[in-house]
């Protein structure tokens, strides 16, 4: 019998956070370990009315391709990519690692590379999603490989998992849907303000928020949720920020990162492990020294950090910053192959925004 947390997943997966329709094209990108999940997803889809199309990926067959495919190899891009992020009216990337470690031994500028020749692409579908023509969402199966990263059973996980979801309520997307409430109070708060100093034992920073947009993020794009979001003014970031928290990408991790900022660059930058792989990415393009977005966690129900940005980012009482491609529905203006969020603990901190108190030790001080 599959799990019916599973079940429950798929249809607020399908009928909710991508609200498919009758006749949507709906690409699932996935792997062979979140079968359960992705039948699940593939029978709730088709009952809809959906056209769709499953790829199924390992981590074995990207590590090979990145350590030996040639440079015009990982230069080239699928014309089945091009199809999905040009045409395709939804997009569900579901996450189930079996090795979360597994590109650890890539070199970066091979990593970069890649994503250089797929950055056109990705810049599309995001404009497209921003304009309303093509829904995107990214999910997570629990395995043993992410439980072993969050230091817990596989039951336990399962349970941190979908409760991460609000899946052990009765009706889920009547939990999103006062979430994306609250979330609107503080969006609507914010905006036309410009200003915003931080300051705390990891941080001292500013910035502007300018004309720019606040975003919800409530169970619609990723699943688990709970975040606001937006990209800040591109020459507007000066100070200095510590990421307590590991960074992961593509399964390499990077500790104890900071950074200095001027007029929005990125100029020096330290790590107590990985730093040639944080520079590596931070030279992937002429904007990922800049910052794309600044995040506040929303979703209390996530208090342990797992080394899964899906949830870290969420965790209430976080901020996150990410550098590289900013989301022109926030009015960013940054392009890049590059999307990397960073976690900051905002536990002892304040946040002002045009001189009034906003934020303070992990809680919003305006609700």
């Amino acid at each position: 019998m599959p799990d019916p947390r599973v079940t429950k997943l798929a249809q607020v997966l399908v009928n909710y956070s991508l609200n498919i329709q009758p006749g949507d094209e709906l690409a699932i990108m996935t792997t062979p370990v979140a079968d359960e999940l992705n039948l699940a997803i593939l029978k709730e889809a088709v009952l809809a009315g959906a056209h769709v199309l499953t790829n199924s990926e390992t981590i074995a067959a990207d590590e090979f391709f990145l350590k030996y495919a040639s440079d015009a190899q990982l230069d080239h891009v699928s014309p089945v990519f091009k199809m999905i992020a040009e045409n395709y009216d939804a997009y569900i990337e579901i996450m189930a690692p079996t090795n979360t470690r597994g590109l650890s031994g890539v070199d970066p500028e091979r990593m970069a590379r890649k994503q250089r020749a797929t950055a056109p692409y990705f810049q599309t579908a995001m404009q497209r999603a921003m304009r309303g023509e093509f829904k995107l969402c990214i999910t997570l199966y629990p395995t043993n490989a992410g439980a072993q990263e969050a230091d817990m059973s596989l039951t336990d996980y399962e349970d941190f998992v979908y409760t991460a979801g609000l899946l052990d309520l009765v009706d889920p997307v009547a939990a999103w849907k006062a979430e994306g409430e609250r979330q609107e109070k503080l969006v609507r708060w914010l905006a036309g303000k410009d200003q915003v100093v931080m300051k705390g034992e990891n941080i001292d920073l500013t910035l502007s928020i300018a004309e720019r947009g606040f975003l919800k993020a409530c169970g619609r794009e990723n699943f688990p949720d709970g975040e606001i979001y937006t990209s800040p003014v591109e020459t507007s970031v000066n100070g200095w920020v510590r990421f307590g928290y590991p960074a992961i990408y593509k399964g390499r991790e990077v500790e104890d990162i900071e950074l200095w900022l001027e007029d929005g660059k990125i100029v020096k930058e330290t790590a107590s492990k990985g730093l040639d792989f944080l520079t590596g990415l931070l030279n992937t393009d002429a904007a990922s020294r800049y910052l794309g977005e600044w995040g506040i966690g929303t979703n209390y129900q996530i208090q342990k950090f797992t080394k899964n940005m899906l949830f870290d980012e969420k965790i209430g009482g976080t901020f996150h910053f990410a550098v590289g491609y900013g989301f022109p529905e926030a009015g960013g203006k940054t392009e890049s192959g590059l999307h990397w969020d960073m976690l900051c603990n905002m536990a002892d901190s304040e946040v002002s925004v045009d001189g009034e108190l906003f934020y303070e030790n992990g809680r919003f001080v305006i609700e």
